[in-house]
């Protein structure tokens, strides 16, 4: 099969190479997929680099990475199943998160895979399964977002922040979006009942509080975050990266846990999970018309590392995806 392949830890046009290699080889729970898409979110930059250095301890590879192909968010049809998978067959088509999407062929486990939106094409259904599950999961689990409650997504024309803006107001949220001037437009299309363009003002210029902060950019101090909350209000903080090879931001997530202990507010961040339960909750979203991924544009694989580069440089206005 066709792949995009790596043996070490660089920058895409470094260490990205198109190469004929080997199906992979599926466990008993596990599902071989043709891959008919692949999502690229900042994720795939952070494996691709190992940075933040800490990635590499987490099982990615100390002095480079384990997995030869990258890529996670996948869209295909089930090619072959494992013994004990009971829940999918060949022929499904699905989606969700897998082991080297950037290829003809990538295998994932049964429970991180769901059936695709019936309403989504390949390329729309692998825009979807990392972003919106860390939307989703950061406003209901983390924000605790309830109806009628103000939200303000930070970074809501990028990949997290597209889903959020939708979720939220699915949620029965009154939604103000954060982007620059470029992006207002994609923002409010996206059904935000505020936008605030930062390059023309910033938040709490107006003096409004929000209860739920979703902060996917920008890496604004607590301080200022604070101010923005209401006195109970809850700050999640799911992105806003500075690139630094050792925290890459994650100090600042660090602190606003530590000061959440001796404030009322409630500050904090989180780590998405991947799995079938919410990947269904949001086949549904989708399938009811609430929420429908923001494409930017899709690259062929052998452009991959374009791709990666294009999301990494904050150019996307959506998603960003790969047709293979």
């Amino acid at each position: 099969m066709k792949a995009i392949v790596q043996d070490e830890y660089g920058e895409a046009g470094d260490v990205l190479r198109l190469e004929e290699t080997d199906k992979p080889e599926i466990g008993d729970d596990r599902v071989l997929v043709r891959v008919h898409a692949a999502g690229v979110d900042r994720g795939v930059w952070h494996i691709m680099t190992g940075r933040p250095y800490p990635i590499r301890l987490a099982g990615y590879g100390l002095r480079s990475p384990k997995a030869a192909v990258p890529g996670t968010a996948v869209a295909g049809r089930v090619e072959a199943v494992g013994k004990d998978v009971t829940t999918l067959q060949p022929g499904d088509d699905v989606y969700g998160v897998g082991d080297g999407a950037f290829a003809e062929y990538a295998s994932a486990r049964a429970d991180k895979l769901a059936p695709k939106p019936e309403t989504l094409t390949f390329e729309q259904a692998a825009a979807v399964p990392v972003s919106a599950l860390t939307a989703l999961q950061g406003l209901r689990d983390h924000g605790h977002v309830e109806p009628g409650e103000k939200v303000l997504v930070i970074g809501a024309s990028g990949g997290v922040g597209s889903f959020a803006v939708q979720i939220a107001k699915a949620f029965g949220a009154e939604v103000t979006g954060v982007c620059s001037t470029a992006k207002v437009d994609l923002v409010r299309s996206l059904g935000a009942d505020h936008v605030i363009d930062y390059t023309q003002g910033d938040i709490g210029d107006s003096g409004e509080r929000y209860d739920v902060i979703l902060d996917t950019g920008g890496h604004r101090s607590l301080s200022q975050l604070r101010r923005a909350l209401t006195p109970r209000g809850r700050l999640v903080i799911v992105g806003s990266e500075t690139g630094g090879r050792w925290l890459g931001g994650a100090d600042r997530q660090v602190r606003a846990m530590v000061l959440s202990v001796f404030v009322g507010q409630k500050l904090g961040t989180f780590v998405s999970t991947d799995n079938h339960a919410d990947l269904m909750a949001v086949k549904e979203l989708i399938e009811s018309g609430r929420v429908t991924p923001a494409i930017d544009r899709s690259y062929p694989l052998s452009d991959a590392p374009d791709a990666i580069r294009y999301v990494q440089e904050g150019h996307a206005r959506g998603k960003v995806v790969i047709t293979v």
